[in-house]
C-alpha cells in the first residue's frame, strides 16, 4: 500500500459489481496497485477473479465504487481508450493474418507510421524469441508459441497495464512452467504493470509480486506469496494456498501473538494467532505436511504429537506419510527421500514434533 500523499497506478475504491442487483460477485473491492507491480488474482471457479478483470479492461460495467487508472476514473471509458494490453486463454490470434501481422495490427489501428510498425514488429518477434516466425500462419505453431505471439501482441504498443486472463491454463505442465519464466523476463526487462488472473496457486506464488485471495467476491488476504503461504489470515487462505493439515482444538490461552490450543487427545499446541482470538473459542490448528517432523529429531521443537502411522506414498524426491490422530484426524507429513526417511509399519505409534511458527490457529469454520 502507500502512503496518503502519494497516488498508486491502479486503484479500486470499494468497486462492487452485481448481475441482478441481488447477488454481489464483487464485493467491495478495494486494492492499490503500483507502476510496474505484478499483482495476481487467485481464487476459485466463480469467486470474482475474472470479473475484476473484466471491470478494468470495460468489457463489465462497474456496479458502484470506481476505478483510477493514473488518477483518472475509467469506469465510464470505452475499453479501446483504456489503452490496456490483453492476454487470453485461447490467444485470440486472428487465425487469417500471418503472425506479423497479428503483431502490426495495434499498431495499425493506431496509425503509426509503416517504417516504425515493421520496426517494432521486428523487435517483439526478437523479444519472444519467434524472429524466424514472422510469415507464419497461428496454425502452424505450438500452444507456447501461440502465446509467446499473443503476449507479444498485448505489449507491442506500450499498453499503461497488461491484462491477462489464465493465459497458460491450455497449456501443458512443461510448457506452462516454461511460459511463467518467459513473462517474468518480460516483465523484469520491460517493467510493465499486470494484472493476472490464475486459479493455479503455484502459478500465482511463483510469479508475482502480491498475491489477492478471492472467495465469494471478496478478498480475504492480499500480500506477497511468502507471507500468504507463512502466515495466512484464515483458514480459507491457509487451505487453498498449498497443502495443510487442519486440528482441531479449544483456545485455551493467549499470549499474545500466540494461542495455547487443547487438542482432543490432551496434548497442547503453541501457535501463531491469526483469527482465533478468545480463551474458550473453538479452532483449527493448520500446520503444512513440509513443517512437521518425525522424531527423533537433532532440534528442539514447540509442539509434540502422538499419531499412529497408516500409510506411505513414494513420490520420488520425497515421501508422504499419513497418520492418524487419537481422534481420527488424518495427518500428512512429508519427508526427503533419503537415508533419514524412516521406516514405518502399520499400527506404529510415532510422535511428530513441529514449531509454533509454523502453525496456526484459526476460527473454526
Amino acid at each position: 500500500m502507500t502512503s496518503k500523499n502519494t497516488q498508486s497506478f491502479l486503484q479500486f475504491h470499494n468497486t462492487q459489481k452485481t448481475y441482478d442487483q441481488k447477488t454481489l460477485v464483487v464485493k467491495d473491492f478495494n486494492l492499490s496497485v503500483e507502476k510496474g507491480e505484478f499483482v495476481t488474482l487467485l481464487g476459485p471457479s466463480g469467486s470474482g477473479k475474472s470479473t475484476v478483470l473484466m471491470m478494468i479492461a470495460g468489457f463489465e460495467s462497474v456496479t458502484s465504487g470506481d476505478i483510477l487508472l493514473d488518477g483518472v476514473s475509467i469506469a465510464g471509458t470505452a475499453p479501446y481508450k483504456r489503452n490496456i494490453g490483453m492476454v487470453f486463454q485461447n490467444y485470440a490470434l486472428f487465425p487469417h493474418m500471418t503472425i506479423a501481422e497479428n503483431l502490426a495490427y495495434p499498431l495499425k489501428v493506431r496509425k503509426l507510421p509503416g517504417i516504425e510498425i515493421k520496426q517494432k514488429v521486428a523487435e517483439y518477434l526478437d523479444l519472444v524469441e519467434l524472429g524466424d516466425f514472422g510469415d507464419r500462419a497461428p496454425g502452424q505453431l505450438s500452444g507456447g508459441q501461440k502465446q509467446r505471439v499473443a503476449l507479444a501482441r498485448a505489449l507491442i504498443f506500450n499498453p499503461s497495464l497488461v491484462l491477462m486472463d489464465e493465459p497458460l491454463g491450455a497449456l501443458d505442465k512443461k510448457l506452462r512452467e516454461q511460459m511463467q519464466l518467459e513473462i517474468t523476463r518480460l516483465h523484469k526487462s520491460l517493467g510493465f504493470t499486470v494484472i493476472y488472473v490464475t486459479h493455479d496457486q503455484t502459478e500465482a506464488l511463483t510469479m508475482s509480486d502480491r498475491i489477492a485471495v478471492f472467495n465469494e467476491g471478496i478478498v480475504q488476504q492480499c500480500a506477497r506469496p511468502a507471507e500468504l503461504y507463512e502466515k495466512p489470515a484464515n483458514a480459507f487462505v491457509a487451505d487453498f494456498i498449498g497443502e495443510n493439515n487442519f486440528i482441531k482444538g479449544t483456545v485455551s490461552s493467549v499470549e499474545n501473538d500466540r494461542v495455547r490450543v487443547k487438542i482432543s487427545s490432551g496434548e497442547a499446541i503453541m501457535a501463531r494467532r491469526a483469527d482465533a482470538s478468545n480463551s474458550g473459542d473453538a479452532c483449527l490448528v493448520s500446520v503444512r505436511p513440509e513443517k512437521l517432523f518425525i522424531l527423533p529429531s537433532d532440534h528442539a521443537y514447540d509442539n509434540t504429537l502422538s499419531a499412529t502411522f497408516t500409510t506411505r506414498l513414494y513420490v520420488g524426491d520425497f515421501i508422504r506419510y499419513f497418520f492418524d490422530m487419537p481422534d481420527g484426524t488424518e495427518i500428512s507429513v512429508k519427508v526427503l527421500n533419503d537415508l533419514a526417511a524412516p521406516d514405518f509399519k502399520e499400527g506404529d505409534t510415532a510422535q511428530l514434533v513441529c514449531l509454533a511458527s509454523d502453525c496456526s490457529a484459526f476460527a473454526a469454520i
